[in-house]
């Protein structure tokens, strides 16, 4: 059986029996006991498991990503030119999916005594991981994302300090000789693929783990929150239809230079892989092909910018995450000032960057990003049973984006090499 479909049946049979134990037999103590020593732990476990990978995982993928560009004046021009069209694509994604999730508000269903009593039971699972950022937004914030000590920003969980970090560091490898700076960038990357296997191995207990927490919630709370969940669907796919419909087919028309209809016509093969495989990485081979093949992209362009979108560039991710947090903060009743969105807009663009090429590669992410405003981490039970879905769509919307950036990349580098040749073409032209 394959995982999604254990881990929706997780989801399905821990409602069920949850809802059924909260309709005939609410507050009974062998219910409580089975939520406090078996339910609740096999799902703490499972989470503590996702904890565990957030920071190796965040700071491997940004030091190797930045390094691999190969010098500074590459990344100076040509990489620069494709981190500003991953940021601005990126950033468009996310402001998407905060705009409707704030217009349809898919987790205000939720009536006040069930919020009160979510935030009693898990308010304090969001103790612990840094709060500044969102507390105190303004010039503080930007100073604060220089860390005084990376380690510590790696023990409290600063995401901000750590992503800094590793950008920092994996562009003083790319100043290196090469000798000196590819052992290092070897050594973070194996680290980094080991990681990536940990979060295999926890998501092989994610069908234990949502039937767990999934169990403890419905059956203290009932089954009104899965109304909401169906809302919350509905908003992620709606948003990253409109980001792919319209957004990548703005940037492809106005930075690519080329039809939007050509475009969407060429990339179905990537598509139907990223959707079937929910990885970006898995899909590399078939969107380097089709960038080559049928968009006619420069070979050398297409193996620098795809490859490293695989890891930095997440259009669907920073979309889902940002309706994910601004969901579950509605469910538990959080409010979230217009600086803590603004958090969670650049969080969900930063950790984008971060998030594994693999399947269920940015959950442990979004579970920082929750408690860095305030939404207890645990919430992400509400939302596990459906990810699985979402993980296909938002996937292909990451590897589109990929191939749009591509398009612009290798527009830019052909007019650069044409510059670079018209002197010496029309110099004897000149002399005559």
């Amino acid at each position: 059986m394959k995982l999604h479909t254990k881990i929706a049946l997780g989801l399905i049979f821990g409602a069920l029996a949850g809802g059924l134990c909260n309709a005939f037999f609410p507050g009974a103590g062998w219910v409580e006991w089975i939520n406090n020593n078996v339910a609740g732990p096999v799902g703490q476990i499972f989470l503590r498991m996702l904890f565990m990978t957030v920071i190796p995982i965040v700071a491997t993928s940004i030091t190797v990503g930045v390094a691999r560009i190969g010098d500074m004046k590459t990344l100076g021009s040509l990489g620069g030119r494709t981190m500003g069209y991953f940021a601005l694509s990126t950033l468009i994604a996310a402001t998407i999916g905060l705009t409707l999730v704030n217009t349809i508000r898919p987790g205000g269903g939720v009536d006040e005594a069930t919020r009160e009593a979510l935030m009693a039971t898990y308010s304090t699972h969001a103790e612990g991981i840094s709060t500044t950022a969102a507390q105190q937004f303004g010039v503080s914030t930007f100073v604060n994302i220089v860390p005084r000590n990376p380690i510590a920003a790696m023990a409290d969980m600063d995401m901000l300090g750590v992503i800094f970090f590793a950008l920092i560091f994996g562009a003083a490898l790319t100043m290196l000789p090469k000798k000196k700076a590819d052992p290092v960038v070897e050594l973070i990357d194996g680290i980094g693929e080991a990681v990536i296997k940990i979060i295999d191995m926890a998501m092989k207990l994610a069908p234990y783990g949502v039937f767990g927490l999934i169990f403890v919630m419905t059956s203290r709370f009932g089954w009104g929150l899965l109304v909401q969940l169906g809302w919350y669907v509905f908003v992620v796919v709606v948003g990253l239809l409109i980001h792919a419909t319209v957004g990548i087919s703005a940037l492809v028309r106005i930075f690519g230079r080329i039809s939007p209809v050509r475009f969407w016509k060429s990339v179905d093969a990537p598509m139907i892989t990223a959707f079937s495989t929910s990885s970006s990485m898995a899909t590399l081979p078939t969107s380097i092909h089709t960038a080559e093949a049928k968009l006619d992209i420069q070979p050398k362009i297409a193996g620098f910018v795809l490859p490293l979108g695989a890891t930095m560039n997440m259009n669907g991710t920073s979309l889902y995450e940002g309706v994910t947090v601004l969901f579950l903060a509605q469910v538990f009743g959080v409010h979230l000032s217009i600086g803590s969105q603004i958090i969670v807009v650049i969080l969900a663009v930063l950790t984008a960057i971060g998030a594994a090429g693999v399947p269920g590669g940015s959950i442990p992410l979004m579970m920082v990003v929750m408690g860095t405003v305030g939404v207890p981490p645990e919430g992400i039970a509400i939302i596990l049973g459906v990810d699985r879905i979402l993980d296909m769509s938002r996937t292909t919307l990451n590897v589109t984006g990929d191939l749009s950036a591509s398009v612009y990349i290798d527009r830019i580098d052909r007019r650069l090499e044409h510059e670079a040749r018209r002197p010496d073409e029309e110099a004897p032209l000149l002399v005559g």
